[in-house]
């Protein structure tokens, strides 16, 4: 640790998803957040390093490639699923160079919501933090992150209160948001007559559901996000055939807000607790109206009626009513407010305490 002034400019070292590279996408919101956070660290004069799978690219941060086969994602997991490891685990493998390189940081922050990272912490001899990505999936992370936070109080980092209150220990967790550089999403006052859904093209996130209501709505829907199992889209595709909807890729920021910022709305139909919803913070900062259902993170970023409207879960012709009064929300409005709670600045100055305040007490 260096002192300058009244602060005190930390070593920190991530540790990314292992369920693939930073930049294919399919970490999902969690690629974006670390991008985010280390890029409001570093700005802060903290050093950062990622550790992450090989391939992993991120402009302007120190990353150390570690090889290895990707995790299954938690998601795919059923409620009773065991541990389990493919052989050449890239998450073993990940923690096991985090070991060896530790005490060249002031403190290690994990990213994966995943079993072995938390069972692993009190091996460690520099504290953990640890984000979790994910509400309640399984039992065995449950338990786990359980004992995390019960011996090191404090260390449990979540993104909404919604999130939080699916744990036994939801008063337990440090709540901390999100944030985006808001510089590199252009306002756009007028909007083509369309509609946008952005997200990993997987079924707990609903996409089906967003395609029949801008089919009932008579507006067309323009699809983004990364597509890990194409048969699952390919069933998508021949289950509505007569439906108004476009792949349009899964896209750098630059290439999505340029799109995205088109459309009238944001669908996000999530039918699991959304932690928190990266998406809708980069709708608003776009200016576009967020239509969401009342379910995880989304419904505390969405002001209903104000920056677009919070849907009761799983009701299409709820969101059809709301396609019809998105009239009455100002783009303006929307910009606005991701400036005011979803800045850059704003995350750092969360994340930047939380931080500090776990090394203050693994220090007592």
């Amino acid at each position: 640790m260096l002192s300058t002034g009244n602060r005190t400019l930390l070593k920190v070292l991530f540790i990314s998803t292992p369920v693939g590279p930073i930049g294919s996408g399919l970490g999902g919101g969690v690629e974006l957040t670390l991008r985010n956070i280390a890029q409001a660290m570093q700005q802060r004069g903290h050093q950062v390093s990622v550790l992450a799978p090989a391939s992993s690219v991120l402009e302007g941060i120190e990353v150390i490639s570690v090889s290895g086969v990707p995790q299954p994602t938690a998601q795919t997991q059923e409620r009773q699923s065991p541990i389990s490891f493919p052989g050449n685990s890239v998450l073993a493998n990940l923690w096991d160079y985090a070991r060896q390189i530790q005490h060249r940081y002031d403190l290690l922050l994990n990213f994966a919501y995943d079993w072995l990272p938390f069972y692993l912490t009190p091996f460690f001899e520099r504290p953990i933090a640890h984000l979790v990505s994910m509400g309640s999936l399984t039992d065995a992370m449950d338990q786990m992150i359980a004992q995390t936070v019960e011996r090191f109080p404090g260390t449990i980092g979540v993104h909404s209160r919604a999130q939080a209150a699916t744990f036994s220990f939801e008063e337990r967790c440090r709540c901390l948001s999100n944030g985006l550089d808001l510089s590199l999403y252009q306002f756009k006052a007028e909007a083509e007559n369309c509609l946008g859904w952005v997200g990993r093209i997987a079924p707990e996130k609903g996409i089906e559901d967003a395609i029949l209501a801008a089919q009932q709505a008579g507006v067309g829907l323009k699809i983004w996000g990364a597509m890990p199992d194409q048969r699952y889209w390919q069933t998508v595709c021949q289950r509505y055939p007569e439906a108004n909807f476009s792949y349009e890729g899964f896209c750098p920021t630059e290439q999505l807000q340029a799109g995205l910022g088109r459309c009238r709305a944001l669908l996000m139909t999530p039918k699991w607790v959304e932690a928190f919803g990266n998406v809708a913070i980069e709708a608003l900062a776009c200016g576009v109206p967020v239509i969401a259902y009342r379910r995880g993170g989304p419904a505390e970023i969405v002001e209903h009626g104000k920056t677009g409207w919070l849907i009761e879960p799983d009701c299409i012709a709820e969101l059809v009513e709301a396609i019809a009064q998105l009239d009455q929300i100002d783009r303006h409005t929307c910009r606005q407010q991701a400036e005011a709670r979803f800045s850059m600045q704003a995350m750092g100055d969360r994340v930047e305490a939380w931080l500090a305040q776990i090394l203050r007490m693994s220090s007592e």
